[in-house]
């Protein structure tokens, strides 16, 4: 089961899928042809594979949450009617291509991914093109709206140079973490999570909480199992909310403990993480009694989301306990 703060599960337009998938063999058939080095393929030292590909629901755990295990993906949200991914998109792949390896793009068609399109929405994203980032399976908003390719040049190397100071970055270079897998390849499954991800598949919510609980009863200090568990009890709390109203509530009701539940959950899912953090210790300071500890409960059961750690764990851990004592 990939550790990370989001899933994508449900039905998938089949029609859709295949018009996708035949756009992203046809990208791959060029990749082959085409002399190394050249546009649209990863160049020596780089991750395996093309630098550019079209992601579905289907494929976009393992094309993007696992490859971002190996390599930085970006990920492009687009659609055939908006004019403005058509400037972004080019640039996008140019500068792609000219990285060589050392991060991956990933164009998701929202019309032709109807699941993905509805993530993004979740996010709170109302508008495209937009660009989102994956690191070592964490996503996070990075762009919305098309830029000038010196623009977009510049704010990629930005991002990663914050990346890296913020530790989300493994070591080393973008692209050279560790060994990426071959072309085509999916990573094995561990057995103890099969019957967790047939439920996430079949958007079985409870069922998937049901076998990440009997995992962690065997063994309660598997991380990856209680990182599970946290992601579907966030996608359960979010699954009815609408993530602009539940942020304008939480902006207007900053007494009102459910308000800031929900808001901080809205936060977490669209990547926002510190912001998350941030409001639910703000909360603490401000409230008492049991809504006080509604909501150091809720930033606890956020913090399992992410590895024990990750930096901003560490400091909001801090500032937990300065608001508590």
């Amino acid at each position: 089961m990939p550790s990370r703060d989001f899933s994508l599960y449900g039905a998938v337009d089949l029609g859709a899928r295949q018009a996708a998938a035949k756009k992203q063999q046809e990208r791959q058939a060029a990749a082959a042809n085409a002399p190394a080095g050249a546009p649209g393929t990863a160049g020596a030292g780089g991750a395996a594979g093309p630098a550019v590909l079209d992601v579905t629901d289907q494929t976009f755990n393992t094309d993007v949450v696992e490859r971002s295990r190996t390599v930085p993906v970006l990920v492009d949200f687009w659609a055939e009617w908006c004019g403005p991914c058509k400037q972004l998109g080019p640039i996008l792949e140019k500068l792609a291509a000219e990285a060589a390896g050392k991060w991956v793009l990933a164009k998701v068609d929202i019309d032709a991914n109807p699941q993905l399109g509805a993530y993004m929405q979740q996010m709170g994203v109302r508008g495209i093109p937009f660009v989102a980032v994956v690191v070592a399976g964490q996503l996070m908003p990075f762009l919305n709206g098309a830029a000038p390719e010196a623009q977009v040049r510049q704010a990629i190397d930005q991002l990663f140079e914050a990346l890296r100071q913020e530790g989300i970055l493994p070591e080393g270079e973008p692209g050279e973490p560790g060994e990426a897998l071959p072309e085509g390849a999916v990573p094995e499954a561990d057995p103890v999570y099969a019957e967790a991800e047939d439920a996430l598949q079949r958007g079985d919510l409870d069922g998937a909480a049901a076998a990440f609980q009997r995992i962690l009863d065997k063994n309660p200090a598997d991380d990856q199992a209680q990182r599970g568990l946290a992601l579907v009890e966030l996608s359960q709390r979010v699954r009815g909310l609408e993530a602009q109203q539940a942020l304008a509530d939480g902006a207007e009701r900053p007494g009102d403990v459910t308000a800031q539940l929900n808001a901080a959950d809205v936060e977490m899912v669209s990547g926002q993480i510190e912001a998350a953090f941030d409001r639910l210790v703000g909360a603490v300071k401000r409230l008492a009694g049991d809504d006080r500890d509604a909501a150091r409960k809720r930033l606890l059961q956020l913090f399992e989301l992410l590895p024990s750690d990750d930096p901003r764990v560490g400091k909001a851990r801090r500032a937990l306990q300065a608001a508590l004592f």
